[in-house]
């Protein structure tokens, strides 16, 4: 009997310390969810004379999901956004005709991502963010993890973006956080090989100079490969339409045929292109 008082004391007293924890150091964190998890939640106001502005609604949320996957918390709770939401598991036969689909479940979100822009190459928005189907909150950790929000929230992320920061740098991954992906110990990418760069690059980035930033052509292997590639995981990520154009459509479908033709399985071509984005958006191979 004391054994079970001793235990109750115990769990009530750690569970009042991680309310008192979150109460204060995450307090500002707490109160911007709520008030973000509002249907009139607005962006941050943006330096009107710093970039050109973007008009409602010129701006989408471009996304990849399953059939079981419940989307609807993107219309709710992001309504300025227009939204591409693509099935990936359902062949077109069984969807109907307002449903968006890829033609195979290959490379996680890649396809989706891919297929969206040499789809609209032409009448892209001024901003499109390409982010996963879980909405998150702290017990969604397992599938949310990597959203780097306050409880890992995609509403929150979205809300909180600086579009101007956007509009100016052309290309945002939504993580800061260089764990897992872009760490020194990670930074050697088993996912990528000389034949798979190759394949997405066969006539170098395009983007001038050097992927790696310098022009050591020893820090380069086969294929003019960089030595070293790495990013904060994990395949969300914001891109401006200027940015998406300074590569031609046939690039983009080239990349998606690799998608779809490669042996490589679901997992790890998505893997290949998660580690890859950044690179197509013009940044240098360590990010």
């Amino acid at each position: 009997m004391r054994c079970n008082v001793r235990l109750f004391i115990a769990i009530a007293t750690a569970l009042l310390l991680t309310l008192l924890f979150l109460g204060g150091k995450h307090r500002d964190d707490i109160r911007a969810l709520l008030q973000t998890t509002s249907s009139d939640s607005k962006t941050p106001p943006t330096d009107e004379t710093s970039t050109p502005q973007t008009t409602p609604g010129d701006k989408i949320i471009v996304m990849a999901k399953l059939t079981r996957e419940n989307t609807d918390w993107v219309a709710q709770h992001l309504p300025d956004w227009q939204n591409a939401i693509y099935t990936v598991d359902a062949p077109p036969t069984t969807t109907t005709t307002r449903t968006l689909h890829t033609p195979l479940n290959k490379g996680h979100e890649s396809l989706a991502y891919l297929t969206y822009i040499t789809t609209h190459y032409t009448s892209l928005p001024s901003i499109l963010a390409f982010i996963h189907p879980h909405r998150g909150g702290y017990f969604h950790y397992r599938s949310s993890w990597h959203t780097d929000a306050p409880a890992f929230d995609n509403v929150l992320s979205l809300n909180t973006l600086r579009l101007d920061t956007v509009l100016r740098e052309g290309y945002v991954n939504l993580r800061c956080n260089w764990h897992p992906g872009c760490v020194t110990s990670h930074r050697k990418n088993a996912h990528i090989t000389p034949a798979i760069w190759e394949a997405i690059f066969p006539n170098g980035t395009e983007w001038g100079g050097s992927v790696d930033g310098n022009n050591n052509e020893e820090e380069e292997e086969e294929g003019g490969m960089p030595s070293e590639i790495g990013a904060a995981c994990c395949a969300q990520f914001a891109v401006s339409r200027e940015q998406v154009l300074k590569r031609p459509r046939a690039d983009y479908e080239r990349m998606r045929e690799w998608v779809l033709g490669t042996g490589l399985s679901d997992a790890r071509s998505g893997r290949v292109m998660e580690f890859l984005w950044h690179v197509v958006f013009g940044r240098e191979a360590v990010q």
